[in-house]
């Protein structure tokens, strides 16, 4: 679809579509050997001349982000090598925030999603797709009166002049063992390594207990980035699909009599893309097969916070003895702090310690200790209350709002997510969104062999504008017209 360029701005046509593409770029919205439309296609599509496409391209190549290829056209460079070439994204002067259309087979991305998260209101549309709840609901006074707490009498010298405790702030590690043992989870303040955000703590124990081509199982649909993480990391990604009870213990139990995996990831409590919840008997029965075949558990438990009080957990049946307990911050209250912490066995406690000194030393003690502070002072379960009523709202409204454009809900809505069915491949519904200033994030995203899906995850929090759904509505309708 044609991106919609002004000609009132004060910029030129040519400067407008150079910034367009040139931010879908630095997003990697277009990766690096993407073709960029003809000129006579692009200035048909953008409805301007042959010439103000040459110049915005022109602009492009003088910027390093495009280079012209004889008689082929013009292509993204790969400026991942090419660090000095990246710059900031100039400011967006235009109404509407489009771009360029994307070229057929250009997909969104593990990478390109977590870029949407630093974009989560581009042109004043909120972002469909991101995996964050709005800044305004993470407005939190106390955040700043506890820093000011921690930072205060010779905590500011000392924390700035001395590495911290290898295992995190103690004052942190301590009211974290209260907190998990109010879950039912004993875990004792020495057995706690704090790290920069969850998704760290995920890659300490990877790098800790992996080694390339060992075989991991993962949750199916999944979270992207987890199995982008740890392809990256050469392991051997094998997926279980999940249920709305838990994942499918058979596949399961194949995977252990073939290929002795070494772990399970798993988000148990409002499952990440469908707010599946584990049931208790399903929890006993992987639970089981953890210890008949000698893997551990790692359950990621980022959104328990916001889950139901008596959601089931392995780590709690388990005890911490054949299971690694994840969890964070940064869904929650500060996403820039990057605090999150593990609790693992006792006997792996040192191993994980060596593996996380060698990728951060230590981690930032004077937010560690804010975080404390607020722990302490109950502020933090306050915070999560409001934000508990913050998403049912949200969720009533969007789940209203997204049956009356003709979506059905593949799982019960719960928690902070929506897996939503819309009846038409949604990596081709993706693009067409795009180019409407709408960033969603479909179902072969979540699938580690990327397989074609009709489905996509919603954020509850950002999907409650009609506008989103009558644009949703209108090209879902398109799509299935030309089918």
């Amino acid at each position: 679809m044609p991106v919609l360029l002004s000609r009132l701005a004060p910029q030129t046509l040519s400067t407008q579509l150079a910034e367009r593409i040139g931010e879908r770029i630095r997003m990697r919205l277009l990766p690096a050997g993407a073709r960029l439309p003809s000129v006579r296609e692009c200035a048909r599509q953008q409805g301007v001349s042959t010439h103000t496409v040459v110049a915005a391209y022109d602009l492009l190549q003088a910027q390093g982000l495009v280079e012209a290829r004889p008689q082929s056209g013009f292509f993204v460079r790969d400026f991942v090598q090419e660090a000095p070439l990246l710059q900031s994204a100039p400011a967006r002067t235009a109404a509407h925030d489009g771009a360029a259309s994307i070229p057929q087979g250009t997909r969104i991305n593990a990478s390109m999603l977590v870029r949407g998260m630093f974009h989560q209101s581009v042109g004043g549309k909120p972002q469909p797709g991101t995996g964050v709840l709005p800044a305004e609901w993470l407005e939190a006074g106390f955040l700043g009166a506890a820093m000011r707490r921690a930072s205060s009498g010779s905590s500011l010298h000392d924390s700035c002049v001395r590495y911290g405790d290898p295992l995190g702030d103690i004052h942190l590690r301590e009211a974290l063992s209260r907190r998990l043992a109010r879950l039912g989870l004993v875990a004792a303040p020495q057995h706690i390594i704090t790290t920069m955000g969850a998704t760290h703590a995920l890659d300490v124990i990877s790098r800790a207990l992996l080694r390339p081509g060992d075989p991991v199982m993962v949750e199916e649909p999944g979270w992207t980035v987890e199995f982008a993480r740890l392809v990256s990391l050469g392991m051997r990604v094998l997926p279980v699909p999940r249920g709305p009870d838990g994942p499918d213990l058979a596949v399961m139990q194949r995977y252990c009599e073939s290929c002795s995996p070494k772990i399970y990831v798993s988000v148990s409590v409002l499952h990440n893309p469908t707010g599946y919840s584990l049931s208790p008997a399903s929890a006993h029965e992987v639970l089981q097969l953890a210890r008949r075949f000698g893997f551990y558990v790692v359950e990621d438990d980022t959104y328990g916070d916001i889950a139901p009080d008596h959601a089931a957990r392995v780590t709690v049946l388990d005890r911490l003895s054949h299971s690694i307990y994840v969890s964070g911050f940064a869904k929650l209250l500060v996403p820039n702090w990057r605090v999150g912490y593990l609790a693992p066995p006792p006997a792996l406690v040192e191993r994980l310690v060596d593996t996380k000194l060698l990728s951060t030393l230590t981690t930032p003690s004077l937010m560690e200790r804010a975080l404390a502070h607020c722990m302490e002072q109950g502020q933090l379960r306050r915070h999560a209350d409001r934000l508990r009523q913050h998403l049912a709202k949200a969720r009533t409204r969007s789940v209203a709002l997204a049956q009356q454009a003709g979506a059905r809900f593949a799982s019960e809505p719960a928690g902070m997510f929506g897996w939503v069915d819309t009846g038409v491949d949604t990596e081709t519904l993706a693009q067409r969104l795009l180019d409407e200033g709408y960033l969603i994030a479909p179902g072969a995203m979540f699938h580690a062999g990327r397989q074609p899906s009709t489905c996509m995850r919603i954020n509850f929090a950002t999907t409650q504008e009609p506008a989103f759904w009558r644009i949703f509505e209108r090209e879902v309708r398109s799509l299935r017209g030309s089918a």
